[in-house]
């Protein structure tokens, strides 16, 4: 696969500032690829997107999106992405559909039309079919400042996802979404970059959204600290853990000791690391009679709460 995202050498300095808020950044991400982007409070992360969207100019380095530079070619690229931004983006004056149907219009698929039916078939087919998937077609054409938060984010996804594009920036996706909700979407998105090949790009505090993605890149203190797949993150920085315990636990330390590092937990349970083998080979080498057996697989946000404390950063 081609990369339809490429950044090369990337540095912003704002004025006055002792160093840089991105400092000489590279990395790059594959079509059609599930990429997250995460970092602490004041790492770089803002400004990276703000650069990559085209709404921040860049101060040296190179950003290509879909063969298009970002600086230089800016309208071409704003046809190939769509952008969920953290924060609410809407006109509240307008209906939901009106939001929609300027959004359309500014990206140069249609011609402006003055009302929802007069608009062609090929766009009042693809709001129905994304109203319908999100749970907002009773909600279309009332004002917006009439609809819940969540409702609104509904329609700001609405509005990222009509002109079908290449790449898809999901600044805090699911932020004021409920469990549903969030489901619902995420379910649509997967749907989406199946069908369409869409590349997502993501960043969020809700870590364990990012679980499933092919790449998982951190920014910490303006430069990229780390850019692989989760898997291998996790690997890097945790170890699997059986975790065990018996009606004689002395008898069962005593065994373990012998065969295994462990350590007690708080509760007295015996935690066994591992990173080589399985835990059936740990288990089957203990004769003592068991009454506790789990087994604890490290997430991605167990492996970036890690990295964290490592190197002194602060949640995302």
């Amino acid at each position: 696969m081609s990369a339809i995202l490429e950044v090369s050498e990337l540095v912003k300095r704002y004025e006055k500032a002792k160093t840089p808020a991105v400092d000489s950044i590279s990395f790059h991400v594959e079509e059609g690829a599930f990429f997250a982007f995460l970092g602490p409070n004041g790492a770089g992360k803002t400004t990276t997107i703000s650069i990559l969207t085209t709404t921040l100019a860049k101060t040296s380095g190179e950003v290509k999106i879909a063969g298009f530079d970002a600086e230089k070619q800016a309208k071409e690229v704003r046809k190939h992405v769509g952008i969920i931004f953290q924060l609410p983006s809407l006109d509240p004056q307008l209906s939901a559909e009106e939001n929609i149907r300027f959004h359309a219009c500014l990206y140069g698929m249609y011609s402006y039309r003055p009302t929802f039916k007069t608009m062609p078939k090929a766009y009042r087919d693809r709001v129905m079919e994304l109203a319908a998937i999100v749970g907002i077609e009773d909600a279309l054409f009332k004002p917006v400042k009439k609809l819940s938060g969540g409702m609104q984010r509904k329609l700001e996804i609405i509005r990222s996802l009509i002109h079908t594009p290449k790449i898809l920036f999901l600044d805090e996706p699911t932020q004021g979404l409920d469990a549903v909700s969030r489901r619902s979407l995420w379910e649509y998105i997967d749907a989406v970059r199946k069908e369409n090949g869409t590349t997502v790009f993501l960043t969020t505090h809700y870590i364990d959204e990012a679980e499933n993605v092919d790449q998982v890149c951190i920014i910490n203190q303006g430069k990229i600290a780390s850019c692989c797949p989760p898997e291998e993150m996790k690997r890097s920085l945790l170890r699997q853990e059986l975790i065990l315990d018996a009606n004689d636990r002395d008898a069962l330390a005593a065994e373990v000791a012998a065969l295994h590092s462990f350590r007690h937990a708080a509760n007295g349970h015996i935690i066994i690391p591992y990173t080589g083998g399985t835990a059936q080979e740990i288990i089957r080498s203990i004769q003592t009679p068991l009454t506790t057996l789990q087994i604890h697989e490290p997430t991605l946000e167990d492996a970036y709460i890690e990295y964290l404390k490592a190197t002194g950063g602060q949640a995302a």
